[in-house]
C-alpha cells in the first residue's frame, strides 16, 4: 500500500510522480463529459489539490455521486496541471471512498458567517477560514516554546487547580466534590469546605504565575503556558472564560528588564509567523483585515516607545480627542485610549509603566514614590493591550502590607511568603494572551473564532 502524501507535500513538489497516494475530504466535485474533477484538501495547507477521476474508473458512478465533505483516498500520478493557478495535479488510478456525505452536510462551499460557523464548531475547521486560524494557532505555540527555550527558560507545569487567586478579582470558578443537594455544614448553617475533596476550597487556577515564582526562585528562568479561567459574565469580543496564557518569570530580573524580554517577546513571534503563515496570512489579509500586513510590519520594524502611566493620562487628557471613557489619574487605560497611543500618537507599538498602586493586584512592587507600582503594559495597535506584567514585590514586610491593603490575609499565602523569606531575590514576569496575540496576527475581531471550542456564558455545548 502506498504511504500517503500530504496536500501541501503534493503541491510543493518540485517534480512529478508516477505514484502518489493522497487522502483529504472532497470540497467540491464538478463533472465533465468523460472525467470528473475532485477538490481535495487534508487541512495541511490552505490550497487544495484538483484530482482527475475518468470514467474508465471502476467505481466512477460512485465519484459522480461524492458530495462536498466525503473523505476519500486518491491513488494515481502527479502530473502538470492544465489548470490555471497550480503547478501539480494528480490522475487518479484509483479513488477509495471512505467516508461519504450528503447534501445536509452544512459546509457547503459558499460564503458563511463566523456567527453560523460557531454552531457548528465541530466542522468549522474545515472551512479555509479556520483552517487557515488553527494553523496559525500551532505554529504560534511553537514559536512561543522555541523563543523561551532558546533562550535558556524551563518550561513549568503549572496547577489548573488552586486554592489561591493570583489577581485578587474573585472572579473564580468553584472545583468542588461537595453534593450540592446535601452538603457538609459547619454549626453557623455555611457549608463546610474542610469535608471537600482537597480539605479546602479550591478553583480553576486565573494564572500560573505564583507558582512560577517559587520555581523561579530556583531554576532563575521559567515560563508556563497553559490555559487559564475567569468566572467573569462578559460577552464581549474580547472575553473567554478559559483561555490560554503565555506567563514567563525571571530571576535576578527588575521591570527594565522585563519590559525588554516582553518587547522581544512580541517582535518575536510576530516576525516567525509573518515567516512561516504566509499564505494563511494573505488569506486574512484579503478577506479579513486589508490592513493586517501593514500592522504586524509596523510592530516588527518600529521600536517599542515606553512612556509612564502618568504622562500617557496628561497626554490623553490633552489629546483633543472624545473617548468613549473617561481619561484620569487612578482610572484604567481602555483600548480606545491605548490604541490612540499607538496608533494615533506615537506611530509605534506602546510600553506603559508605573502604574497606582490602587488599580493593580498585591504583588507587584511599591515603587520608592510610594504610590506607584512597577507595573508595565505593552500596547500594540488594532488591539491595545497585548502583555501585562510587573517586578514582583521581593520584600516580605511590604508584601505582607500589600496584602493587608488589598483585603487579604497572609496567613493564606504562607508559602508565597517563604519565597521572600529565604533568599528573595528581585524578579520580575509578565503575562501574554496566546487568543490575545492570536487576534493580532489573523486580524480576527472576535476571541471565540480563535479557540478550537470556545467557553464563554451560556456556551460549553461542544
Amino acid at each position: 500500500m502506498v504511504s500517503a502524501t500530504s496536500v501541501k507535500e503534493a503541491l510543493n513538489s518540485s517534480a512529478p510522480r508516477d505514484e502518489i497516494a493522497v487522502q483529504g475530504w472532497v470540497r467540491t466535485r464538478r463533472d465533465s463529459k468523460t472525467f470528473s474533477f475532485i477538490e481535495l484538501n487534508d487541512g495541511s495547507s490552505l490550497r487544495s489539490l484538483q484530482v482527475i477521476a475518468q470514467n474508465s474508473l471502476p467505481n466512477y458512478s460512485d465519484v459522480q455521486r461524492l458530495q462536498t465533505g466525503a473523505s476519500v483516498r486518491v491513488v494515481g500520478k502527479l502530473v502538470a496541471s492544465q489548470g490555471k493557478g497550480q503547478q501539480w495535479e494528480v490522475a487518479a488510478d484509483e479513488v477509495q471512498i471512505i467516508g461519504a456525505s450528503d447534501e445536509t452536510y452544512p459546509l457547503q462551499k459558499k460564503g458563511h458567517t463566523p456567527e453560523f460557523l460557531r454552531e457548528i464548531a465541530h466542522l468549522r475547521p474545515r472551512s479555509n477560514l479556520f483552517g487557515a486560524v488553527f494553523r496559525v494557532r500551532s505554529r504560534l505555540a511553537y514559536a512561543i516554546h522555541t523563543f523561551f527555550q532558546e533562550r535558556g527558560f524551563v518550561y513549568v507545569h503549572t496547577p489548573i487547580i488552586t486554592g489561591s487567586d493570583c489577581e485578587g478579582a474573585g472572579e473564580l470558578f468553584r472545583v468542588t466534590a461537595i453534593d450540592p443537594t446535601n452538603p457538609p455544614r459547619r454549626a453557623d448553617g455555611s457549608i463546610d469546605y474542610a469535608k471537600d475533596f482537597f480539605a479546602r476550597c479550591t478553583y480553576l487556577t486565573v494564572s500560573g504565575q505564583l507558582e512560577a515564582e517559587a520555581f523561579a526562585c530556583a531554576l532563575s528562568k521559567v515560563y508556563t503556558f497553559g490555559p487559564t479561567f475567569r468566572a467573569e459574565n462578559s460577552n464581549t469580543s474580547r472575553h473567554a472564560n478559559e483561555f490560554w496564557m503565555i506567563e514567563p518569570e525571571i530571576a535576578f530580573c527588575d521591570l527594565n528588564c522585563d519590559m525588554d524580554l516582553a518587547e522581544e517577546t512580541v517582535k518575536h513571534l510576530i516576525r516567525d509567523v509573518r515567516e512561516h503563515c504566509d499564505e494563511d496570512l494573505q488569506l486574512f489579509a484579503k478577506f479579513v483585515d486589508k490592513e493586517l500586513l501593514a500592522r504586524l510590519d509596523f510592530v516588527i520594524e518600529r521600536p517599542f516607545h515606553r512612556i509612564t502611566y502618568t504622562d500617557a493620562v496628561e497626554l490623553l487628557g490633552k489629546s483633543g480627542e472624545n473617548f468613549e471613557f473617561p481619561v484620569g489619574y487612578g482610572l484604567n487605560l481602555q483600548s480606545e485610549h491605548e490604541r490612540w497611543l499607538t496608533e494615533k500618537h506615537f506611530k509605534a507599538p506602546v510600553t506603559v509603566f508605573n502604574y497606582p498602586k490602587e488599580i493593580k493586584p498585591f504583588y507587584m512592587r511599591l515603587n520608592d514614590d510610594g504610590e506607584t507600582v512597577t507595573a508595565m503594559d505593552v500596547l500594540v495597535p488594532g488591539i491595545g493591550e497585548i502583555v501585562g506584567g510587573s517586578q514582583r514585590e521581593e520584600r516580605l514586610d511590604v508584601l505582607e502590607q500589600n496584602m493587608r491593603r488589598h483585603k487579604m490575609d497572609p496567613a493564606d499565602y504562607k508559602w508565597y511568603l517563604d519565597l521572600r523569606r529565604y533568599g528573595s531575590v528581585p524578579h520580575s514576569g509578565f503575562g501574554l494572551g496566546f487568543e490575545r496575540l492570536l487576534m493580532f496576527v489573523t486580524g480576527v475581531p472576535n476571541i471565540r473564532d480563535v479557540i478550537p471550542f470556545a467557553r464563554t456564558p451560556g456556551s460549553a455545548e461542544f
